[in-house]
């Protein structure tokens, strides 16, 4: 198969999250997008509950904590991500409130009504935007707030290697309207929406990996599959580099009425 077109839900989740539990970040984004995102949400006390859905090991998640009094669950699928994300919030004198558990977004372990707050970084594509905020929004309760940041186009058209490229790997991809109109049909009142700076893909994301490829080469040479995922990645940098103008990641906030 050529490595070109692959994408990256075709390759062995072990390898997935060896590589990208090397990463300091597992999606776009910073420091300041994550606190930007959270100005918008009101009302948070030491009493109330964030759940961060598919938090990896936890870069943002230690950010809301820093900036937020309140007590935060990091949920992901893949048992490294969680030791990792435990150990950071114990390193940083956190784990008094900041814990994380393994468990599927698909089935979230959380009463109706529960949460004051549920944050999703890059992440919410692995149930899909839509379904991720229909089947989240009970867990909220009433005035509460979701803030998910998420893969959107720029314009109506595109050019069709990156239309293809997306089409493939998250056919989900939306414009910017209408992503707020799907967040607002899920029983939301848009609250805020903003594009991420190109900073968090080229130097928190792209750049950051170049070290941790040689690594991993390093690693398993010869071994396919490891070589295969590199310059998937290594292909995706070249095409945002190349289409930056056309998509990227948007930060949706909203509110539950």
């Amino acid at each position: 198969m050529s490595t070109e077109n692959k994408s990256i839900h075709e390759f062995d989740y072990s390898f997935i999250c060896e590589y990208f539990a090397m990463t300091r970040r597992q999606g776009p984004g910073s420091i300041e997008v994550t606190i930007k995102a959270l100005s918008f949400i009101d009302h948070l006390t030491n009493e109330s509950k964030i759940i961060d859905v598919g938090c990896g090991t936890g870069g943002q998640t230690m950010v809301l904590a820093q900036h937020a009094p309140c007590h935060i669950t990091g949920i992901d699928l893949f048992p490294t991500f969680i030791d990792h994300f435990n150990a950071n919030a114990e390193e940083l004198n956190l784990s008094h409130r900041v814990n994380g558990i393994v468990a599927p977004m698909e089935n979230l372990p959380f009463s109706e009504n529960e949460i004051d707050l549920i944050w999703s970084e890059g992440a919410i594509y692995n149930i899909g935007y839509e379904r991720g905020l229909n089947e989240w929004h009970k867990f909220l309760k009433k005035g509460g707030y979701i803030a998910v940041s998420e893969a959107s186009w720029f314009t109506d058209e595109r050019p069709e290697e990156i239309e293809s490229f997306w089409m493939d790997a998250y056919p989900q991809i939306d414009t910017i309207p209408n992503k707020v109109a799907q967040m607002q049909k899920a029983g939301y009142i848009p609250v805020a929406t903003f594009i991420l700076p190109e900073n968090c893909w080229t130097d928190n994301y792209y750049l950051q990996q170049v070290t941790v490829q040689e690594d991993f080469l390093m690693k398993y040479p010869g071994n396919e599959t490891a070589e295969a995922l590199v310059a998937e990645q290594r292909h995706e940098s070249l095409l945002y580099n190349k289409y930056k103008d056309f998509y990227g990641y948007v930060f949706y906030i909203g509110k539950k009425l």
